[in-house]
């Protein structure tokens, strides 16, 4: 066994300085017949097994299977490399070849939330608002204070935030960039930042620690509730295609006064309770309110002059209720996202 052992060996270092001295893809092929053709070394050496005694064929078996893939494998490494040098070649010699032109052929996909939050930035940019994008890391000043969430307030524990080493946090929540977007855009302004949020939550087929989430602000003179209620209802009719019925419901957030859940009427069952609004004809898809005087003060915004809603929705669970996703885990599952490919 001490022979064959050796045998392997010696077949494994031929074939590595052979390969080493190939440099074209005909060389190649002479190499692969001499070890993996009919009366290759690797072919005798494998079949060889029939001559050995039965207590041993076990152990001569592994030892020359075990050679025998890593020939194969270190055989199709050197091929991988020799193709693609020869494909480099044939791009180099060719003049008609471009590397600018884009591919006619679309490969890929979008991602439902990705397809769900493009859709809301072209409906948002049509109503006049700028697309900003929100960060994953903030201060927890902007994360928290800046939105009214002091250090003790009871939101703060709700939220179970991950706290980084130097002190910022992910966000919570895309409200985050509300006090940065004041500070660079001042007032009037109308923006969105869609964005992802992070919270320490159990996963589950609703909860994840990783979602998505869009914010938007609008703050200018003589906003009011009205306002509020009419944009919640254009934005959501856009989104369906259709006239949605909407309805506002008191609520508590510490950024906003008064504040309220938006409701819209179910597209699924009408005035037929289903499933999807849990047989309440309604379903929930957004957080809303006018937006507190001292966040605008925070946000060096005269509060006195100008006011302003913001609102937040789901971009994860609106893309769930759009593509009637249960298990927001499929979000992840790249078979399941196949579906989605460019058409």
């Amino acid at each position: 066994m001490e022979n064959i052992e050796s045998k392997c060996g010696k077949i494994k270092e031929e074939l590595e300085t052979r390969l080493a001295n190939v440099s074209d893809l005909k060389t190649l092929e002479e190499v692969r017949i001499e070890f993996f053709g009919k009366s290759g070394k690797i072919t005798l050496l494998v079949g060889d097994i029939r001559n050995v005694p039965n207590e041993q064929k076990k152990k001569y078996g592994e030892l020359t299977n075990a050679t025998k893939e890593y020939a194969i494998a270190y055989f199709d490494d050197k091929k991988a490399v020799l193709d693609h040098l020869a494909l480099v070649a044939e791009q180099q010699n060719s003049t008609a070849y471009d590397m600018s032109v884009p591919s006619k052929k679309k490969v890929g996909s979008l991602h439902p939330v990705t397809i769900v939050a493009n859709e809301f930035s072209e409906i948002f940019k049509s109503m006049g608002f700028i697309v900003e994008q929100g960060n994953e890391i903030e201060t927890e000043y902007n994360n928290f204070e800046a939105l009214r969430i002091g250090k003790d307030h009871p939101a703060r524990d709700m939220q179970d935030t991950f706290y980084l080493e130097d002190g910022r946090v992910l966000v919570t929540h895309t409200s985050s960039a509300q006090n940065r977007i004041y500070k660079q855009y001042g007032a009037p302004v109308r923006a969105i930042f869609p964005g992802r949020s992070y919270r320490n939550e159990d996963v589950d087929a609703t909860h994840d620690v990783s979602f998505f989430q869009l914010e938007g602000i609008l703050v200018d003179e003589n906003i009011t509730v009205a306002n509020l209620l009419y944009f919640m209802k254009s934005v959501f009719s856009k989104a369906f295609g259709r006239e949605i019925e909407v309805r506002l419901r008191p609520y508590f957030f510490p950024f906003t006064e008064p504040s309220f859940e938006v409701d819209v009427k179910c597209i699924y069952c009408g005035d037929t309770p289903c499933k999807v609004c849990k047989e309440t004809t309604w379903i929930e898809l957004a957080g809303c309110g006018m937006i507190h005087p001292e966040v605008l003060e925070m946000g060096g915004i005269d509060s006195k002059k100008y006011r302003g809603f913001a609102f937040g929705m789901g971009l994860t669970r609106f893309a769930t209720l759009k593509y009637g996703i249960k298990d927001i885990r499929e979000l992840h599952n790249l078979n399941f996202l196949k579906q989605f490919g460019l058409k």
